[in-house]
């Protein structure tokens, strides 16, 4: 069926590849740059990926300005503003972000600040309050996961009303996204498996939830291809440089998908519960996948059976007849987690965390039901279906 109407929208350029960091100088000087601040951890550091980046420098007349390594895995406004000081500092004219999720959002805000000036980015948080484009940025994720490379959000915390702040403007996209399979090749299975996993239902709820539309479908469809064909040739050789480089272009689909096709239910109890326990969002997304669509199939089995043939492949979804392929996608993705669990413990439920008590479930739900992925989700729920769903992922 045709959408009688929709909106699609992603300016980011990719540059993907071999050498796809080699690129950055002369991308940089298109933009009218040459002095970068490069945002990351110092996990990022310490395991040697910036070298690469730092050799591509080397024979070039554009110079890295400063290095600020400081990035928390919880990035706060403290960090944002101490990443604007040294960009001012070291009179910088571009911003390239090497990391995973935090980063990311870390340079996104660190953007805002050093192109409008001033400290205080709690004036532009919300949806579409940045009055002009932000200066040249660049992201080079070190995870296959978040998307946030093709994303206009940025999250920071602010500890002292111990809150997440979120900013949403179509400027906070980045300039360019730079995916290079050695960036990846140094992430531990456990890593490796949670970021694939937020990626995959980055795509089943692009496909899945209500926004959905025939663009953010394309990318969403061919997200699950890559992920389901590639995940586990990278946790059996981590050093597959070809399958860590279709995990990141998938992860980058998934972003493209999402981020015009909004996520549902998943994500509202994802979220939820990352705020009550703290835990991963990539771990929150494994949990509570397969509950979700088992809760959503009544409305939408449909589309759910369509993702059998790129979750299983072409063999699997011609033997399944029609009215078992919701069930059989379904069950595929149990299977995954379970061979994931196996290779590298990624919880499957609640209790195989260690870190989430049966009397945080009420909690969850009611900060669930008022998370604004919620709106997406194909079938409506109420505290009671929340509980149910959580009480299942138990």
């Amino acid at each position: 069926m045709t959408k009688a109407y929709y909106e699609f929208f992603c300016p980011v350029k990719v540059i993907a590849g071999h050498a796809a960091l080699e690129h950055i100088p002369f991308e940089l000087a298109t933009l009218g740059a040459k002095r970068p601040l490069i945002i990351t951890d110092k996990g990022v550091r310490t395991n040697g990926l910036l070298e690469p980046i730092e050799t591509a420098f080397s024979s070039t007349d554009a110079e890295i300005g400063f290095i600020f390594d400081e990035v928390p895995p919880d990035s706060s406004l403290e960090t944002v503003k101490k990443a604007a000081a040294f960009y001012r500092e070291h009179q910088c004219d571009a911003l390239l972000a090497v990391g995973g999720g935090s980063v990311i959002d870390t340079a996104k805000a660190t953007n805002i600040l050093v192109t409008e000036g001033g400290d205080d980015l709690l004036k532009y948080s919300g949806a579409h309050n940045l009055p002009k484009p932000l200066k040249p940025f660049f992201v080079i994720p070190t995870t296959s996961g978040t998307g946030s490379e093709v994303t206009m959000v940025a999250v920071v915390s602010d500890p002292v009303k111990n809150v997440k702040m979120a900013f949403a403007s179509y400027y906070l996209m980045p300039h360019a996204a730079i995916l290079d399979p050695r960036m990846t090749q140094t992430l531990p299975a456990h890593l490796t498996a949670m970021t694939a996993m937020d990626a995959m239902t980055h795509a089943i709820e692009a496909y899945t939830c209500m926004a959905a539309n025939p663009l953010s479908d394309a990318y969403a469809t061919a997200a699950i291809k890559k992920i389901s064909q590639n995940l586990f040739k990278v946790l059996d050789n981590p050093k597959d440089a070809e399958a860590r480089l279709e995990l990141a272009q998938a992860s980058t689909m998934a972003g493209i998908a999402f981020s015009n096709s909004m996520v549902g239910l998943v994500h509202s109890l994802g979220h939820a519960l990352g705020a009550v326990t703290h835990l991963p969002h990539g771990l929150c997304m494994n949990l509570f996948l397969p509950y979700v669509l088992e809760y959503n199939k009544s409305v939408n089995g449909d589309k759910i059976a369509e993702l059998l043939l790129p979750l299983a492949g072409a063999d699997i979804y011609a033997q399944t007849p029609a009215d078992q392929r919701t069930d059989k996608t379904i069950e595929t993705i149990y299977s995954i987690r379970d061979h994931l669990y196996e290779l590298t413990k990624l919880p499957r439920n609640l209790r195989e965390t260690g870190k989430v008590s049966e009397s945080q479930l009420d909690e969850v739900a009611e900060k669930a039901l008022n998370d604004g992925s919620i709106i997406y989700n194909p079938k409506e729920a109420s505290l009671a279906q929340l509980r149910e769903i959580l009480q299942k992922a138990w």
